[in-house]
Order: structure tokens, then C-alpha cells, then sequence
């Protein structure tokens, strides 16, 4: 769909007092040529004509060309506090400039005061309080299912359907969505059990009356494919991939009760919900009055650097000194000193308050443009992780899958950047960095309901 047949109708985003500089790389299609050549193919690209994004501030992008976008999609939920951030930017520049490596096997304070300093933002009285530095939330993962194993001796870990946890082999694993992983993947030892969600339910019941069938059936799960006794569980507060699946409150302190009960411990994966995006809490799991007994984390930790982590209690990450074991870049003082500053400017600068007060504003705005546009089945998520499921018929939820894709390009031609999702394609996941302004919320949505609007009602 062209913008000269379509031509846009509401204005771009919100103007940027940041001027960016003038290119002078390779052209769009040089790079996206030398792409295809030298890069490997499983690398996929948003839209029909790849975006080349050549500078960033805040919450804006900017292409090759100059043209300003709107970042809804944090760069797939990185950019926690805002491209290139002043105060981040200059401390990493300070740090490359004096170390830039050193492995766990010296001494350097930046990693003992980034670990001292998740310590304090974990709920009081958790135990949660020692840090495993990665590079990757699939890294992350994979160490807290390592500790896990070791720590209660029982190899089975259950993991959710519609979860994704990083693209790794092991990891891979966990996931349950096919287009994710690859058939031949081994998934050994690893269960899917029943997520939270409601808007599609496997059971075809209907909260509150369901009882949280979803819930319970992970003791169904534990008793008739399982030992008996389990390894870990590992679960999203939020579904991210998965299409923003928000579960009901109850949901999660049934599905950690039934696992401990049988042995095993409980995995919260925050690389999606963590550092203040919910905007009612820090934590995604702290929405749903649960604490867990080991947080994984990535992306927003280091606001855009290759950096993640798993938090734990001391004597689960205890296990990993029965073997030689050690990271060579999980302590790295460039990525050490990323995450130090993108936890300063998420509490110096009220990061947390804003995805509350914007993300709840633009909730609100999406859920009155649900009243106007047929086309959109649900609006869900908390704070600023926030999805929006597309459907061609309210009453069948035949999944619009096509239409999204249309929904996307269209929003780009406009300036707005989205993500999709969900098990069938979507899913709009609406993910901005949390610098986000109710002017740019009310641009997000204007621009929505102009594209919608273009594109009709689907047809049955």
C-alpha cells in the first residue's frame, strides 16, 4: 500500500529538538545487498522495503534520509530509557576510554556495584540477592536453568506455551510457539503447560468461573508426564513474543505453589517486563504478588547494550562452584558501567512513574479506538507493554494476521514504529521506550486509527 495512493493524513511524530547529522554511509540498497551476501539468511527484516535506521535520540529514530520515526517498539523492547541517552552515552565513552575489557578472574567495581545495586531493587526481604552477569537474556536463561537443575536435583522443567526465551539451543527448548524453534531441536526433559490466556482459551471457559483451570492444569501436567518431581518452571509475567498475553492476578501464585510443592524451584524471565515498564511495580512478577526463586533479565538492563543477568538466592547460585565455571565477558566494565547508568536514569529520572502515567493514558486511548474500529479483538498489557490483537471477526477471533501486516507498514509510512506477535502473527506490540510523552501516545493511536480506518473492516 503506497503513501502516494494513501497519502497520510494525521501528522508525523512529534517534532525532536535533536538534529540528526547528516549521513554519508552506503545507500539503503548497498546495505540490504551486502546483507543478503555476507549475513546469514535466518536474519529476518520488518517490512516490505527494509528500514535502514541510521541514528537514534530517545524515543526517535532516523533513517538514511532523515525522515523521523516514532520508536513504538524499543528496538524489540531494549531501549529502556531512550536511544542514545546523555547521561549513559557519556559514561560508556568515559569507560572505553580507560578499560574496556577484563574478565571475572580480576577485580573491577563496576560489576560488584551493578550486582549490588539489583540486589536493592528486588523486593525487601526476597533473599534475591546475588547477580550472574550474561550477554544475552538467552544466556541468562540458559544459567538459570542450569542452578536450578543442580540446585534441586531434578532434571524436568516446565515452561509455558506461546513463552519464548531466547534463541539458543537449550533455550529453544522451552519454547512452545513452532515458528520459533526447529523441529529437530531436542527438547528432553522439558513439559509446556497452559498460559493465562484468557482471550483465547484452550478450555473454552471464562474467567473468574473457569476456577484458573489454566493454572492447575500444570499439577495435571506434573503428575501424568512427569517423575513426580520437577526441576524448575520458567514463565513471562507478561507473554512478550507471545502477543502481550496478560495473565488473570491469581494465575501465577497457584501455577508457584503446585511447582514447589513438588520440588521445584521458580524462574521469573524478565528480559520483556523488568525495570519499571509495568509502571505498578518494577518487576513484572511483583503484579501478581509472587516472588520468585530466581529473575532472569536482558534487554532493558543495559538500555541497549548486549548485557543480561540472573538473580538469585545465595545458596541456589551456590551450585555453580561445584564445577569450574566463569564467564569472559559476563563482567565486561563497558557493559558493567551500561547497566549501572540505565538504573540511574531510570530512578533519578521517574522512568518508572512515566510508563505508569503514559502507558495508562495510552491504554485508554487504544481502548476507546477497540469502541471504533471493529477490526481490534483486545487491548491488554500494563503500563507500557501493551499489545492490541487484531481479528477479522470479533465473534470467531478469526486472527487477522494479514491485516496486521498491512497495519504495520502503513504506521511506518506515517512514522511510527510497531512490533507484532502472537501465535498467529497479530498481534501489535506496542513497546516504546519509556521516555514516551502523552503527545507521542496521542500520535500512536491518531495514527492507528487513521491506518485502521483506511484499511476497512476485514471481511469474514
Amino acid at each position: 500500500m503506497s503513501s502516494i495512493v494513501n497519502p497520510p493524513k494525521t501528522a508525523g511524530p512529534p517534532a525532536s529538538a535533536h538534529t540528526p547529522a547528516p549521513y554519508e554511509g552506503p545507500a539503503r540498497d548497498e546495505v540490504l545487498a551486502m546483507r543478503r551476501e555476507y549475513l546469514t539468511p535466518g536474519l529476518i527484516t520488518y517490512y516490505r522495503e527494509p528500514l535502514l535506521v541510521v541514528e537514534g535520540h530517545m524515543q526517535y529514530l532516523w533513517d538514511e534520509a532523515g525522515k523521523q520515526y516514532l520508536d513504538g517498539f524499543a528496538g524489540i523492547v531494549t531501549v529502556s530509557v531512550g536511544h542514545c541517552h546523555p547521561r549513559i552515552v557519556e559514561q560508556v565513552r568515559a569507560q572505553v576510554g580507560r578499560l574496556q575489557h577484563t574478565t571475572t578472574i580480576y577485580l573491577h567495581p563496576a560489576a560488584a556495584m551493578l550486582g549490588k545495586r539489583l540486589a536493592e531493587h528486588m523486593p525487601e526481604g526476597s533473599g534475591l540477592t546475588v547477580s550472574y552477569f550474561t550477554n544475552s537474556g538467552s544466556e541468562a536463561n540458559e544459567i538459570a536453568i542450569l542452578m536450578a537443575r543442580e540446585s534441586t536435583g531434578h532434571a524436568e522443567v516446565i515452561s509455558l506455551r506461546n513463552g519464548f526465551h531466547g534463541s539458543t539451543q537449550g533455550v529453544m527448548g522451552l519454547t512452545a510457539i513452532g515458528t520459533w524453534k526447529f523441529p529437530t531441536n531436542p527438547t528432553v526433559g522439558i513439559k509446556h503447560t497452559t498460559p493465562g490466556y484468557c482471550y483465547r482459551c484452550p478450555f473454552g471457559l471464562t474467567y473468574p468461573s473457569c476456577d484458573l483451570k489454566c493454572a492447575r492444569d500444570v499439577e495435571d501436567l506434573i503428575r501424568y508426564e512427569t517423575s513426580g518431581a520437577v526441576g524448575c518452571f520458567i514463565g513471562e509475567p507478561i507473554q512478550g513474543v507471545g502477543g502481550v498475553v496478560t495473565p488473570p492476578p491469581e494465575y501465577f501464585g497457584i501455577v508457584y505453589e503446585l511447582v514447589r510443592r513438588h520440588g521445584g524451584l521458580c524462574i521469573a524471565d524478565e528480559v520483556q517486563t523488568g525495570f519499571g515498564r509495568t509502571g505498578t511495580a518494577f518487576w513484572g512478577f511483583e503484579n501478581w504478588g509472587v516472588i520468585p526463586d530466581l529473575v532472569t533479565m536482558a534487554k532493558g538492563i543495559g538500555n541497549g547494550a548486549p548485557l543480561g543477568a540472573c538473580v538469585t538466592r545465595p545458596e541456589i547460585a551456590r551450585t555453580l562452584t561445584r564445577r569450574v565455571h566463569f564467564n569472559t565477558f559476563g563482567g565486561n566494565p563497558v557493559s558493567m558501567t551500561q547497566g549501572l547508568a540505565t538504573l540511574a536514569v531510570i530512578d533519578a529520572e521517574g522512568i518508572q512513574a512515566n510508563a505508569r502515567r503514559v502507558g495508562g493514558h495510552l491504554k485508554e486511548r487504544l481502548l476507546a479506538l477497540q469502541e471504533r474500529q471493529p477490526m481490534i479483538g483486545e487491548v491488554r498489557g500494563i503500563g507500557l507493554m501493551l499489545g492490541v490483537e487484531l481479528v477479522r471477526d470479533r465473534q470467531t477471533k478469526e486472527p487477522a494476521t494479514g491485516q496486521t501486516a498491512d497495519v504495520l507498514e502503513l504506521c511506518k509510512e506515517r512514522g511510527l514504529l510497531l512490533g507484532k506477535g502472537g501465535l498467529y502473527g497479530n498481534v501489535l506490540r506496542i513497546k516504546p521506550p519509556m521516555c514516551l510523552t502523552v503527545d507521542d501516545a496521542d500520535f500512536l493511536v491518531d495514527c492507528l486509527d487513521e491506518v485502521m480506518t483506511l484499511l476497512g473492516a476485514p471481511s469474514a
